[in-house]
């Protein structure tokens, strides 16, 4: 879902909209997974003496595991956006507090970007934006086709915000 029209100024308009890659779900889809087996043995372990009290124990600390590994995990990245329009940089996230960061192009003096062996297998990387502002160096993880971000940056901060 890209930014609401109503917070971008008059002539300004939306470049990139992306959210943290989805390599941040991969562990809790494994543990998802794993607690889903797990739940199932112990229930299943569970002797007859304590039916059916034990299993519902089981059960209820699978579920209450899987919103903390799971749930939270996916919820964090749903709500974690990076917005680039043709005068600011947007960063947006939190699940119940929300917190965004607005850093107008201007103040930006270099961006830079990281990418691991796994970034480079997965397509993603770390951008690293250097602030003429107190923030000093501003790091956004986890980004998609994080080159083709740092080309489009650079293009907007190199020709003064109009591409």
């Amino acid at each position: 879902m890209a930014l609401p029209r109503k917070l971008l100024g008059e002539d300004e308009h939306v470049e990139i909209h992306l959210r943290t890659h989805a390599k941040a779900l991969i562990l809790p889809a494994v543990a998802l997974i794993l607690l889903g087996a797990a739940v199932g043995v112990g229930a299943a372990l569970i002797p007859d003496e304590y039916a059916p009290i034990g299993p519902l124990v089981v059960v209820a600390i699978g579920v209450v595991l899987a919103v903390w590994w799971c749930l939270l995990p996916f919820l964090r990245w749903a709500t974690t956006t990076y917005t680039v329009t043709n005068r600011r940089l947007i960063t947006r996230s939190g699940i119940l507090t929300k917190t965004g960061r607005d850093l107008p192009l201007l103040r930006i003096n270099d961006v830079s970007y990281e990418r691991s062996l796994l970034d480079r297998l997965l397509g993603c990387g770390t951008l690293q934006i250097q602030t003429a502002a107190d923030q000093g160096v501003i790091v956004l993880d986890d980004v998609p086709d994080v080159e083709q971000v740092h080309v489009i940056m650079s293009e907007l901060l190199f020709s003064g915000g109009d591409r």
